[in-house]
């Protein structure tokens, strides 16, 4: 990876609230998956599911779900992908991992194992997501701050899935961004033994 592709993802890769007017491409928001589904997760589990929100119409049902302070962020965001995990993860791993199948009866039979499993790696999957994304020259704005409940409710009735985490894409406003936060160093966030 040369230091530009670093740089994008990492450097100047910067959690945005401002948007500036430009449309985010179905096109585009596929491409993001397609790398996304190539990225690791346990036994090829690939729990998360991604919920594009780009209509106005798919706004309108999000909106009620978030604090006032990311509402206006959805609102002005060309594109909000709702993260979210897939409780029955295992009924595709006899495919996604078909060199045992049998792994699927594993998750079916120890729920808490299941649901460790599947919120773990959608979240990693989320990362990963972000990571893409900008590889692919959009921003982000991963975010909580929203009901859970509702959301699932509105989007996810049947149950299976459960909402995580939301993240808001575009062309960020170089312009209306704070200045980056502290970082812990090496020295406090690490142990080499």
């Amino acid at each position: 990876m040369d230091d530009l592709a670093l740089k994008r993802m990492f450097d100047t890769g910067r959690s945005h609230g401002h948007w500036l007017a430009k449309p985010v491409s179905e096109t585009l928001l596929r491409q993001v998956y397609d790398l996304v589904k190539l990225a690791p997760t346990s036994v090829n589990c690939q729990p998360a599911r991604f919920t594009f929100v780009i209509t106005e119409a798919a706004k309108a049902r999000l909106l009620p779900a978030m604090a006032p302070a990311n509402a206006e962020k959805v609102l002005h965001a060309p594109a909000t992908v709702i993260v979210a995990t897939d409780s029955r993860f295992h009924e595709h791993l006899p495919r996604l991992f078909h060199h045992r199948p049998e792994i699927s009866d594993l998750f079916a039979e120890n729920a808490a194992l299941a649901r460790e499993t599947a919120e773990r790696n959608a979240t990693l999957q989320g990362g990963y997501f972000i990571l893409a994304a900008r590889a692919l020259g959009l921003d982000c704005g991963p975010m909580s701050g929203f009901e859970k409940a509702q959301v699932d409710a509105e989007f996810f009735p049947d149950g299976r899935l459960h909402s995580n985490f939301l993240i808001n894409l575009g062309h960020g406003d170089p312009e209306k961004l704070f200045p980056r936060l502290p970082r812990l160093s090496s020295e406090e966030a690490c142990q080499f033994l």
